[in-house]
């Protein structure tokens, strides 16, 4: 079993609490089940929202998701002009068996245009 990061992202269509817990939850379901992963197979998860983001913690949707012995950490990513606006992204450290080149990382909806090269 090796360690490998997955990446992810989502852009929230509005800060409201409820909003983000739906999005931040189908964005690591989506990743999970794309990694054939658990809640065993994780390390540790960093979350990222863009400064327009203040409703709640990205965080809260994962221990919504039963994550709740995984180390969870939520930070400001840098505000840079002309950034896509509502975005948390998510860098995730698990234990699989699948090669590096396998991992599915997972850029839902509009999130999709970060980064085109390993979007999945």
């Amino acid at each position: 079993m090796a360690v490998r990061a997955v990446r992810g992202a989502v852009q929230l269509e509005r800060d409201a609490p409820e909003h983000m817990d739906e999005q931040v939850r189908a964005l690591l379901t989506a990743i999970l089940e794309r990694n054939r992963l658990t809640s065993d197979d994780l390390i540790s998860i960093w979350f990222t929202a863009t400064p327009d983001l203040h409703s709640d913690f990205p965080a809260a949707a994962a221990r919504g998701l039963g994550i709740v012995d995984v180390p969870l950490i939520c930070a400001q990513e840098l505000d840079i002009a002309g950034a896509m606006p509502r975005v948390v992204r998510v860098l995730a450290h698990v234990e699989s068996g699948l090669p590096k080149a396998d991992i599915a990382h997972v850029y839902l909806g509009a999130a999709a245009a970060l980064r085109r090269d390993i979007a999945q």
